[in-house]
């Protein structure tokens, strides 16, 4: 197998969300005999169970009107108005001062900003420390971009007070020359939300050994419980020059469709992005970008009802699991539960 190919076998989209479609019709074979579908798919959250907020569509047949290059053809970045607002709105959010011409980029979906984070400051050879679970595509990623990766593991089932990171491992893992850190706050799949505790060893030691760190925020509004959560954005000790922080409207707001996603942090790090988007995609959609000013300006009550129509979810599945004899951590955050499997003998 060529060096090409090996790197795209490792990129297998066949079983990513969305791709599940391929399969529902698939046969597939166990134990000796063929089984014929269609099977449920656990590996994401159902975008069709919720309604997008309310004034979204309207935001967007905005932009639509207003056509040509005010809104279809805007700055690779991002239209300026937009920026702007969405700065205040994060910055209202997080704590963390937020320059909307230096330092933020509206982008085609959280993956996108990903993507062209991880692209900005990934070369070949570098090594990039991942925390092991997290998002299935941070590793790919790493794979793609020619980086080594260095996991971290979190330790998440025997905690309940904090996500579980084994800190001594992040430590060792920057000591030996790691120069990303990538990990996501709540953790995907997990749901479980770092510590202050967490946050602030993670600042401290990503300050003291010059690390990027790259945190994915995505779930960051869908907090269950009155969970305390902290954005290290906004912590003193860590240089704003040597991270990104990505967060969109996707999940929680349910506008995945609007394929919208947003980055701030490093003005050197986005300027990057910046170059690299250009060159992959141009810009996020024009016309979809009207729709973050439906973003964080939702109706009077209605992100607390979202955040309770999810938690019940949650509830409902965490029962249905620990009925089951599977051990569930109760979730903090975020569309998913992560159970730890009982031993199983099978023979196959």
């Amino acid at each position: 197998m060529s060096d090409i190919e090996d790197l795209f076998e490792k990129l297998n989209s066949n079983n990513a969300p969305g791709q599940e479609a391929r399969s529902k019709s698939k046969e597939i074979e166990l134990k000796g005999e063929m089984l014929e579908g269609p099977f449920v798919d656990f590996s994401h959250g159902d975008v069709d169970a919720f309604k997008p907020v309310p004034g979204v569509l309207e935001n967007f047949i905005e932009g639509f009107e207003k056509m040509g290059g005010e809104q279809a053809y805007t700055e690779y970045r991002g239209e300026p108005g937009l920026r702007r607002e969405t700065a205040d709105k994060l910055e209202a959010f997080t704590g963390a001062n937020v320059d909307p011409d230096a330092e933020l980029i509206i982008t085609p979906g959280t993956q996108g900003a990903l993507f062209l984070a991880m692209g900005a400051t990934i070369t070949a050879g570098d090594r990039v420390a991942i925390i092991e679970p997290d998002y299935f595509a941070n590793r790919k990623l790493v794979h793609f971009f020619r980086g080594e990766i260095t996991p971290v593991e979190l330790d998440y089932t025997n905690h309940t007070d904090r996500a579980g990171i084994d800190l001594r491992q992040l430590e060792d893992a920057f000591k030996n020359g790691t120069k990303i850190f990538l990990f996501s706050n709540p953790n995907n799949p997990t749901g479980v939300i770092y510590s202050k505790e967490e946050i602030d060893e993670i600042a401290k030691l990503a300050q003291k050994y010059g690390v990027t760190v790259i945190v994915d925020e995505l779930y960051s509004r869908q907090v269950f419980d009155g969970s305390d959560y902290h954005h290290l954005c906004a912590h003193k000790q860590i240089d704003k020059g040597q991270m990104i922080t990505i967060i969109g409207p996707s999940k929680t707001e349910s506008l995945s469709g609007f394929r919208l996603g947003v980055a701030f942090g490093s003005e050197e790090i986005i300027n990057r992005m910046e170059q690299l988007q250009a060159i992959v995609s141009l810009r996020a959609g024009g016309y979809s970008q009207r729709a973050l000013k439906s973003w964080f300006s939702e109706p009077e009550g209605w992100m607390a009802g979202r955040i309770k129509a999810h938690r019940a979810i949650r509830d409902d599945l965490t029962e249905l699991f620990n009925e089951a004899g599977y051990d569930v951590r109760k979730t903090e955050a975020g569309s998913y539960i992560f159970p730890a499997y009982p031993s199983i003998d099978l023979d196959c």
